[in-house]
């Protein structure tokens, strides 16, 4: 039986040999790009590319053939993104040249005043969050998530300021499942410091408290203090600053609000219990969406939403893809696709410059993955 030591240095004879192999049919793949530029040929042949996967399982011992067949699909995605970088503008994405064009025609500065449609009403955060993007935003409140993706889509606002996930309770699903039925793009986000405070008329006292309106994720962020509270009873309602209007306007001193100080002040509102949250670090990241693709300049995230082949191993495709053009994912979402059974649409955030040799390389070949890949916008995000 040889040595451990011996069966390495065999390991390391026969990688050496694969690796003078692959750098000998990189350059094989050179020639084929260029036949490809003289040709007018496109990088990707899906028909070619099965036969030689396929090839690759029936050629490898039984027990080897589902490994032989993922490192072919390595090699071949490999020398696709060869070609691509090789014949470059030649074969110019139409999604990559979009962007491009968006780049090229954008201003430098992000505008300091804007008309922009948040929901709600006043004292909403979806209007701080348009404050930190704006310097002097003209805000116009709609009553539904659903009415501002369709006030920005008609051009009655320049943009529209919608809530993405919180720190602490997670991602707004409702706003996932709008996005398949509306067109926008998002060209900033941020993010803003929620801190919820149990608000009622003058005179209250929170012994008296029966009833409590907010959002149901603000609800769920102070789970723990409503806990201790069994004898009241808790309603969802649109947001936060709706809670605290509606409870302004009830003329009652037995109902209160979870809502932010600032809705305090707007609507005279006693603050009875101040951080009224589980958790102090509770933060939710908002998106500024326009009709138009627009790409400002320090562009260093993007948001994808793909459908993927509903085969094994497609989803570990795309994520080698990002972790072999080394891009940092930030998140990965998943909602259900309501015509098919358990098929699921991802959503991706991933960090990349928009203007990075990588971005270009992962937008030039991306497709060749997915069902349907929807480019959501690049942009950076404001703290």
């Amino acid at each position: 039986m040889p040595e451990l030591g011996e069966l390495r240095q065999q390991i390391d004879q026969i990688d050496s040999q694969i690796f003078s192999l692959f750098a000998e049919r990189a350059r094989v793949s050179e020639r084929v790009a260029a036949y490809k530029r003289e040709h007018g040929l496109r990088v990707f042949d899906p028909a070619r590319e099965r036969q030689k996967v396929a090839s690759a399982a029936a050629a490898a011992p039984e027990d080897l053939a589902t490994y032989a067949q993922v490192l072919m699909e390595l090699l071949m995605e490999a020398s696709r993104s060869r070609q691509h970088a090789l014949l470059g503008d030649v074969e110019k994405d139409p999604v990559l040249a979009r962007i491009d064009a968006a780049r090229a025609s954008t201003p430098e500065l992000f505008p300091r005043s804007a008309r922009v449609c948040c929901q709600g009403v006043e004292g909403a955060y979806s209007q701080m969050a348009a404050e930190k993007f704006f310097r002097r935003p003209q805000i116009a409140y709609a009553p539904s998530f659903d009415a501002v993706f369709r006030t920005v889509e008609q051009g009655l606002a320049e943009f529209g300021v919608l809530p993405l996930e919180n720190s602490t309770a997670g991602s707004v699903n409702q706003m996932f499942d709008l996005m398949v039925e509306h067109s926008f793009y998002v060209v900033r986000t941020t993010r803003v410091k929620v801190e919820h405070n149990l608000l009622a008329r003058r005179g209250a006292t929170i012994e008296g408290i029966r009833d409590i309106y907010s959002h149901e994720q603000a609800i769920g962020q102070c789970a723990e203090f409503l806990s201790g509270l069994p004898d009241v009873r808790v309603h969802v309602c649109e947001n936060t600053a709706v809670a605290a209007k509606r409870v302004a306007e009830s003329g009652r001193t037995d109902v209160a609000a979870l809502s932010s100080r600032s809705c305090a002040d707007l609507y005279d509102l006693d603050v009875l219990v101040a951080d009224a949250q589980d958790h102090d670090n509770n933060y939710t990241r908002f998106a500024c969406i326009s009709r138009d693709l627009r790409i400002y300049p320090g562009a260093d995230r993007t948001s994808l939403m793909i459908v993927l082949p509903h085969e094994p191993g497609t989803l570990y495709k795309l994520l080698a893809k990002f972790y072999a053009l080394d891009i940092n994912l930030l998140k990965l979402e998943s909602r259900p696709i309501p015509e098919r059974d358990f098929e699921f649409r991802f959503y991706f955030d991933i960090e990349c410059p928009v203007a990075a040799p990588e971005f270009s390389a992962l937008m030039s070949s991306i497709g060749s993955l997915c069902q349907e890949c929807r480019y959501l916008g690049s942009y950076a995000e404001v703290i």
